[in-house]
Formats: C-alpha cells, structure tokens, sequence
C-alpha cells in the first residue's frame, strides 16, 4: 500500500453487525490513524467514525415472509451500495453478517476487482454446507467467530481465519451485581426474572406479549418475583409501550446496561441470537425462546439440518438450554421452565455446568484486534 490513507467500506445491516462493524473500525483506527471508513450501517457504526451512506436501522428483518415485505428497501441499500463501491473504489470491502445482501455485495465487488472480506461466516453448518463454495467464489478471506467453522471452509480450499466471537471481550457489566441490585432498587433477597425479546421490531412483536403472559403466570405463583427487561438500542420507547401497556405487572425497563441488567437476573427467558450467547457468557441460566412466521419456519424446517437454534446447544453439541420453538412457546412451557431453573437444584446445577462450558470453548477472546489485525494484513500485501 502506498502513502495514500487506505479506505474501508463496511457493509452491516442488523444491530449486532452494526457493533461489530464499530468496534472492529475503532480498533483498526488505533492501528492506522488515517484510515477513513464508509458505508451502510446504523448509529454505533457512525459514533466510531464511519459516515454512512445507508442507515440500515430500518432493513435489520428476519424470515423470508419479512424479508419479501421489505424486499424494495433492501433492494435500494443494495444499489446505494454498489454505486458507493464504484465511485470510491476501496482498499478492502468488510462484509458484515447479513447474508444474502452481502453476499451479493461481495460478488459486485469482487467483479469489479475490489478486495472482500467477510466477517461473521453465514452459518453453513445449518443451512447448505454447500454454500461455502458459493462463498468462496465471492469473497478472498473469510473471517469465522466458532473454532469448529474453520473446517468447512478448509474442506473447500476457502482461505478462512478464526479470529475469536467478539462478545466475549464485549461483555463485561459496567458495575457488580450488589452495586446493580442497588442501582435498580432490586431486593436482594427475591429472585430476579429477565426478559429479552429481541432487538428487531418484528421480534418484539411476535415475543414480548407470550413472555410478558409468562411473568404474569409467575408473578401469581410467586408474587415476590422481581422482573428486569433490557432495552434494545434498536427498539424504540413507542414499540416498546404498546405491548407494555397492557402488563399490569411491575416490570423494569432499563436502556443501554444489557449485561448489567444480565447479571442480575437469577433465571432468563430470551429469544435465540446473539443474546442468548451473551447470557451464557455471564452464566445465567436461561430457556430460549422463538417463533417465525409459520411460511418461514416451514421453509426453514425444509432447508436447515441442525438440532437446536440457541447458540449455546449448537456450541455444546447438546440440549443444555431448553428451547421454545413455534408451537411449544407457550406461556405456560415459559414460565415452568423458569420456574425449574429457579427450584430444581439439579436442573439449574447441570445448566450451569453447560454454560460454563459453552464460555471454555469460545476461548479468551481478542476477536476484534484480532479483526483489526487481518484488515491491516489484507490492506498490505506482501
């Protein structure tokens, strides 16, 4: 690379690719000052200095029913995109999650000579094995976040690097639990019942009101329950009113300390996703919850060859969380199985025990130096 200061352009268009994507850039930064980032992503991306030319705050959907209803605005990111990668011309285009559109970024990219780098491997071991090779073709370096990813590109001659998942240096609470329990007016002799419903719209939508039934069901069995609920940056105060309105129970509603609000809980009941990892990661224990549109979990049956959705269970290789999926989520399933983690000794030792586990294997973390390093290795060939 010469004198001239390299340009990145990112491409994320979830919440969780939108931390990632900011923490990797500030990273990179401390190693290469004049580094200058661009691209499509959403208020974290842009704090640590990347100017966006698309906000995706309103693209992050999941399901095909979803995808297909904002198919025209997802359509549009994409042409904003491909014109922002012919006018600037980067050094190196970092493909973040989001698969399908950044799969088809990655290709226009890669047609028009541009170098790509993928971080956040699509997960092949669920879907299509064969996708790799699809992958391959598009990108010149993918970048995986679960050692046992490694293999499938290798198989097929993909270059790949395991670079670590960027939680586990992400997750750190900002406080102790005594100072939390202090701070959020908890009574540290009542156990505390957390309720994560997603970071999308539509997952609130589809989750908050079965899990806000379970707390009511808890709340008759044991009416010194105390119930905790983080607030999603993504999520705004009106989505969340409308369902809590309706919820007689006295829930706190605390924005922006996740894992703080984590912490403190004794049991969690949380949709699948990266939460569901960053609750494993401070050891509390937890039932996943989730359900798709029924087209898309049909399809999704039809497609994925995977046991489990929750993170932690396709990490361990075993059930060691329960999971609510579809038809099973009920309130009365969700608000039992915490009712067992809270009772049963056994039942909650052995989800301990799993969770533990499931942090072993994810290993000491570094995953975004680690990111940032592999940048400054693509920017400068040898």
């Amino acid at each position: 690379m010469s004198d001239h200061s390299p340009v990145v352009v990112f491409s994320a268009g979830e919440a969780s690719g939108d931390q990632h994507a900011a923490h990797v850039f500030e990273a990179l930064k401390q190693r290469l000052p004049s580094v200058r980032g661009l691209g499509m992503g959403a208020s974290r991306m842009q704090q640590a200095g990347i100017e966006l030319a698309y906000d995706s705050s309103g693209i992050g959907v999941i399901g095909l029913v979803e995808v297909l209803k904002h198919y025209a605005e997802i359509r549009r990111a994409l042409k904003i995109m491909q014109a922002l990668l012919l006018k600037q011309r980067p050094d190196l285009l970092v493909c973040v999650d989001y698969k399908e559109f950044n799969l088809k970024l990655a290709k226009f990219a890669k047609a028009h000579g541009i170098k790509v780098l993928f971080y956040v491997s699509p997960q092949v071991w669920a879907w299509r094995p064969g996708r790799v090779t699809t992958y391959g073709r598009a990108i010149d370096m993918m970048a995986v976040i679960f050692p046992f990813e490694t293999a499938y590109y290798d198989a097929k001659q993909v270059p790949v690097r395991y670079v670590g998942h960027p939680s586990v240096d992400k997750v750190k609470p900002l406080r102790s639990r005594a100072e939390d329990q202090l701070l959020y007016g908890l009574n540290s002799d009542h156990a505390v019942v957390g309720i994560l419903p997603g970071s999308r719209n539509n997952e609130i939508k589809r989750m908050l009101p079965v899990m806000l039934q379970a707390a009511e069901a808890l709340h008759q069995q044991r009416p010194e329950l105390q119930f905790l609920l983080p607030q999603a940056d993504s999520i705004s105060d009106a989505v969340l009113e409308t369902f809590m309105q309706e919820c007689r129970l006295p829930i706190k509603v605390i924005k922006q300390q996740a894992y703080d609000v984590i912490q403190c809980c004794d049991a969690i009941m949380t949709t699948s996703g990266t939460a569901s990892l960053e609750i494993a990661l401070l050891g509390i224990p937890m039932v996943i919850a989730y359900r798709l549109s029924t087209l898309t979990y049909w399809l999704g049956r039809l497609l994925v060859n995977i046991k489990f959705i929750g993170l932690p269970n396709i990490i361990a290789g075993r059930g060691i969380v329960r999971e609510l999926i579809q038809d099973e989520l009920t309130a009365k399933n969700l608000s039992e199985e915490i009712l067992r983690l809270l009772q049963d000794g056994h039942h909650r030792e052995a989800c301990l025990a799993g969770l533990q586990e499931v942090k072993t294997q994810l290993g000491q973390g570094g995953g975004t130096q680690k990111m940032a390093a592999l940048i400054v290795e693509m920017l400068n060939p040898q």
